[in-house]
């Protein structure tokens, strides 16, 4: 083992305390891309029944169904982020998450709805 793994005889206890772990301070490219396809999951489900409760909240019933589609104006968050360099990895598993997640629950909800004209009808 090497020899900043152990203490020495000499050493405080107290020097380990104030480290930091050394993977923390790395960008870790698993947490990274773990992190951003979460976002991009969590981004697909919340970010539109906010946007919808939020309209049904400020507009009639009518209106808010007219203006749903401005939610999509909400993609330019994570396009933003493949933009810029410094977030571009954490943007792309962000926009992959999203659409996995997307392709996933239209994908269940084709299929539930073939099953249902299919044979309960």
């Amino acid at each position: 083992m090497s020899t900043d793994q152990h203490h020495h005889e000499g050493e405080a206890p107290a020097e380990d305390a104030e480290r930091q772990p050394d993977w923390w301070h790395r960008d870790h490219p698993t947490f990274t891309a773990l992190t951003g396809f979460f976002t991009g999951l969590a981004f697909v489900i919340v970010v539109p029944g906010l946007f919808a409760a939020t309209l049904g909240w400020i507009f009639e019933y009518d209106r808010a169904e007219e203006l749903f589609p401005l939610v999509l104006l909400t993609l330019a968050v994570p396009i933003g982020l493949v933009i810029v360099p410094r977030t571009r990895r954490f943007g792309l598993y962000m926009l992959i998450g999203l659409f996995t997640t997307a392709l996933v629950v239209l994908g269940v909800a084709g299929l539930v709805l073939w099953y249902m004209v299919t044979y309960q009808s």
